[in-house]
């Protein structure tokens, strides 16, 4: 056993040496007060500032406006970003980063807890900070990001993490912001891979698992009216949906499940709700609205639920929810590394209906809001974190979502990562022109 594991470690650092593990080194926090202007601030709450001067200092944003106006207050280091672009750090929910590295191997996920109700299973304390996917995502703007657990009816407890740090420690930005429930299906889909068709059967433990469910909340309800009582984690756990400390996250996938759930949470004494679902959204909007419900939606480059349904309904979905009044914000739930595609989710809602400013709110102000942050991040005003980056263009896009500079609670952060390491080592041997 202990030569197996000296092998793995010797394998580890001859790759290591090679130049295949690319995670930059974490910076300091910030020293001195800097100041961005020239650039078009995108502020995101749909207003845009022309020749903008974007200022903060200690982590904090201290001035939002016009370079005119702004002028070159003392101390400031300027840094000039005429031509350029600045957006708020744009923000994934419901993904596993941190938490799963390469899905196939077992050992490389820890995302998925033993058992069906485990609130108190916190990600926070899983979150792998070396994770090669995070300066990928953060070379696209993504500077914060939901760690999520998954699997189970309760799957435990989300943590939202910035995109730098030497441990879990330094990357928590927002820590246990909420529970996430699997609300069950009624039916369940089973593919044939001899006929390479879809069967839909009942769910034969439907209602055993709604009993489960009911028992768990009933049971932290009392649990938290006991004067006196003996640490219970699970319990102890599911205090803060009471309080209203932590958002209930429900996954539903059919109309009548997303119904019955909502009902459910409010019913049980849930004060704040976030849903996490698809195209069944649009058959329950009047119910959402009444309910003031944010809604999480697959990415648009994704196929339909249904196949009775146009191939372009997840392109048209942001724009069909926001039309009706519905705050749209995006996860990522399939392979973690295509999750730094998160912008061009939001580029493709552009065309298929919403405004830029209004796209930009899916990955902003609308997940901020979704995630029970938005008193810190999600726009640029006075006050808030200083996470933010400047592009060469619109950031939306994916040919000119170049980014020159990111910052992440003020500290000036690194954007190179193992792809461009690996585009440069190629680019030498082949003769590509390299930037």
């Amino acid at each position: 056993m202990k030569k197996y594991i000296l092998i793995q470690l010797l394998i580890v650092g001859m790759l290591t040496s090679a130049g295949y593990s690319q995670v930059p080194v974490p910076v300091k926090p910030q020293e001195k007060p800097v100041l961005l202007v020239g650039a078009t601030a995108h502020l995101g709450n749909g207003d845009i500032i022309e020749n903008s001067a974007i200022g903060f200092d200690e982590g904090k944003l201290t001035i939002i406006g016009s370079a005119a106006e702004a002028g070159r207050p003392s101390g400031y280091e300027v840094i000039d970003v005429s031509g350029k672009e600045i957006y708020p750090g744009f923000i994934l929910p419901n993904s596993e980063v941190g938490l799963s590295e390469v899905a196939s191997v077992r050992a490389m996920r820890d995302d998925n807890e033993t058992g069906s109700i485990n609130p108190n299973v916190r990600s926070v304390i899983s979150y792998n900070t070396d994770s090669e996917m995070i300066p990928t995502f953060r070379f696209n703007g993504i500077l914060l990001a939901e760690s999520t657990p998954r699997g189970g009816l309760i799957s435990g407890t989300s943590s939202v993490m910035e995109m730098e740090g030497w441990n879990w420690e330094d990357a928590a930005h927002t820590v246990d912001v909420g529970i996430h429930m699997n609300w069950p299906n009624k039916t369940r889909r089973r593919f044939d891979f001899n006929t390479f068709t879809v069967s839909t059967q009942p769910n034969q433990n439907y209602k055993e698992e709604i009993s489960e469910l009911k028992k768990h909340f009933q049971d932290a309800l009392a649990y938290g009216k006991m004067p006196a009582k003996e640490m219970n984690l699970k319990m102890e756990s599911m205090q803060g949906l009471f309080s209203g400390n932590k958002i209930l996250f429900i996954h539903a996938n059919q109309a009548d499940e997303i119904v019955e759930a909502i009902n459910f949470a409010k019913e049980n004494g849930v004060n704040k709700i976030t849903l996490i679902t698809a195209e069944e959204a649009l058959h329950v909007i009047d119910f959402l609205k009444e309910n003031e419900i944010p809604v999480i939606i697959p990415p648009t480059h994704s196929l339909p639920a249904r196949a009775d349904e146009p191939i372009d309904r997840p392109y048209e979905l942001p724009y069909l929810l926001t039309q009706a009044g519905i705050p749209v914000s995006f996860f990522h739930d399939d392979d973690l590394a295509n999750a730094r595609n998160l912008p061009f989710y939001a580029g493709t809602a552009v065309a298929y209906g919403m405004k830029k400013e209004e796209a930009l709110k899916t990955i902003t102000s609308n997940a901020a809001r979704a995630l029970g942050i938005e008193d810190r991040v999600g726009t640029l005003e006075v006050g808030k974190d200083a996470t933010l980056f400047v592009s060469e263009g619109d950031a939306l896009d994916i040919r000119t979502n170049i980014l020159s500079h990111a910052f992440i609670s003020g500290k000036h952060i690194v954007l190179d990562n193992k792809q461009q390491a690996l585009y440069k080592r190629f680019s030498e041997k082949y003769g590509h022109e390299t930037k």
